[in-house]
């Protein structure tokens, strides 16, 4: 009874079979999406957002062995092993780089500082191949603020983005005084100007 259901079941996806109806073929990706979903969330989304190279690599490799079972290019139970291997693999990695930070700086990259209190760090900008265009276009999307000297802190994420730290405004007051005579005695008012 059993062999009879394993022999349907392989008939059904065309295990060992490389020339696949179409019927077969869309069986096949449907059990491949059901096994996607099951190791995106095993791998806890991770390598789905927007991280590290380290974490967009896992996603590239997955989707392209997965898609080679759907096709019929490679064996379904091996591809989803294999698939299952490499969530696996991304998963200890992920663990010891929390533990070791030095694993995880040569597995994740590290962030560059590419502006200190409004003074740009070309060296980590050659480093990071970023153009004072990208580095303004990232101002004013991050920060909100148009030149340099506005910001107090700019990295060059691991992730790719660029975070922004604006300078804090200075505020200069300015007083005037106002006599006033007839028993009234003078008062004082400062102004706080913004800017």
């Amino acid at each position: 009874m059993l062999q009879e259901i394993l022999e349907a079941v392989r008939e059904l996806v065309a295990l060992g079979d490389s020339d696949l109806s179409a019927w077969q073929m869309a069986l096949r990706a449907i059990i491949i999406y059901l096994t996607a979903i099951v190791l995106v969330k095993v791998g806890q989304k991770r390598f789905m957002g927007k991280n590290t190279a380290f974490d967009m690599i896992l996603g590239i490799i997955l989707g392209s062995v997965l898609s080679r079972a759907i096709t019929g290019n490679a064996d379904l139970l091996p591809t989803i092993t294999a698939g299952a291997t490499l969530v696996a693999l991304h998963w200890l990695f992920s663990v010891t780089s929390f533990h070791f930070s030095f694993f995880g700086t040569f597995i994740k990259g590290r962030e560059k500082m590419l502006i200190r209190d409004g003074e740009i760090n070309w060296d980590n900008m050659r480093k990071s191949h970023l153009s004072r265009h990208d580095l303004e276009m990232a101002l004013r999307s991050s920060g909100q603020v148009t030149e340099p000297e506005d910001v107090k802190l700019a990295y060059f994420e691991r992730s790719g983005d660029i975070s922004v730290i604006p300078r804090e405004k200075s505020r200069a007051l300015r007083v005037v005084e106002v006599s006033v005579t007839e028993g009234v005695q003078r008062v004082r008012i400062e102004l706080a100007q913004t800017g």
